[in-house]
């Protein structure tokens, strides 16, 4: 069936509506919003959220004071060994992989881009340790360009949202972008990180008392996750 723009009115319509009324009970509950991850500018988030992969926020500020106050550029980071790097982040986990990837982009950034970090995502992308969620991140929250960081997290939520029925985050993203306006991407990716560990957590969540759950995902969902 058509709608009156001729479009088909399935369950893409009945998506995006569904999204619009998310982003408003969201803009309700988190209008203004900070990165999680302490930074102070584009080097200093490109590594903190490198450091986050399989490690909490909370862990990660635990950790970067100390190393950034040994090395917050990428010329002080060359003056530290591997060895130096990998002891201090290593309540981070994957500290001795971590370590090499810091060490190596750093001179990298060194020796390709002055010292800069750059601002294109098959730049980002290409540095070690860097995949697209972590250049996603760095390029919206540092830059300003349109992206929507999708990890494990808000893969969950779009589908207990009925938002994405995708099986991997590269889908959930390209799911989600089309529900969201760019110019909001940001904002909301940030918004479904603050709700999931408010409201939404992945264990002995109740989804018939979730303030978005309750009525937006389907009866299926919530049986499903109800006998788990």
């Amino acid at each position: 069936m058509l709608d009156a723009r001729g479009r088909y009115a399935g369950p893409t319509v009945k998506r995006e509506a569904k999204a619009q009324r998310i982003q408003a009970q969201l803009d309700e509950l988190y209008p203004e919003l900070t990165v999680p991850l302490s930074h102070e500018d584009p080097y200093t988030l490109l590594i903190a959220v490198l450091l986050s992969a399989q490690c909490t926020d909370v862990r990660v500020n635990q950790v970067t004071p100390k190393l950034f106050a040994r090395a917050s550029t990428p010329e002080a980071m060359l003056k530290l060994s591997v060895d130096e790097i990998r002891e201090i982040i290593r309540p981070c986990g994957l500290s001795p992989s971590k370590a090499k990837a810091i060490a190596e982009l750093s001179q990298v950034l060194v020796s390709a881009y002055a010292g800069q970090v750059p601002k294109t995502f098959e730049e980002l992308e290409a540095l070690r340790g860097v995949g697209h969620k972590t250049a996603s991140v760095v390029m919206v929250q540092a830059f300003g360009v349109p992206a929507f960081p999708v990890d494990t997290h808000i893969h969950r939520l779009a589908a207990r949202w009925g938002l994405s029925q995708a099986k991997n985050v590269e889908q959930t993203e390209r799911d989600l972008k089309k529900l969201f306006a760019s110019e909001t991407w940001g904002r909301v990716h940030l918004q479904f990180i603050y709700f999931g560990r408010e409201y939404c957590p992945a264990r002995g969540h109740d989804l018939t008392a979730c303030p978005i759950c309750s009525w937006a995902a389907s009866k299926a969902r919530i049986a499903s996750e109800t006998r788990r």
